[in-house]
C-alpha cells in the first residue's frame, strides 16, 4: 500500500498556462464574417471550428466567432468542409 501512495504522490498533474483571448486582448468591437483571413486561423484543417480550449477565446468571442464562421460558410466565403 505504501508503494501506492508514493506513486500518486509523485503524480502531479500539470495544468498548462492559460491562454489569453486575443479579441480581448485587441480590444475588438465585433468579429465580422466577412473577414476571412482571420477566421480561417479558427478552423481546423478539415474544416471544424476549433474549440474555446485550443484557440484560447473567452466564452463570448467563441459565441461570435462560431455565429461568424457559420454565416461565412452560408454565403461560402469559407468551406464546410476541407477539400
Amino acid at each position: 500500500m505504501a508503494n501506492g501512495n508514493k506513486k500518486r504522490a509523485q503524480k502531479k498533474e500539470r495544468r498548462p498556462k492559460r491562454k489569453v483571448c486575443n479579441f480581448c486582448a485587441e480590444k475588438t468591437a465585433d468579429i465580422n464574417y466577412k473577414d476571412v483571413t482571420r477566421l480561417r486561423k479558427y478552423i481546423s484543417e478539415r474544416g471544424k471550428i476549433l474549440p474555446r480550449r485550443i484557440s484560447g477565446n473567452c466564452a463570448r468571442h467563441q459565441r461570435l466567432l462560431t455565429t461568424s464562421v457559420k454565416r461565412a460558410r452560408t454565403i461560402a466565403f469559407l468551406p464546410f468542409v476541407a477539400e
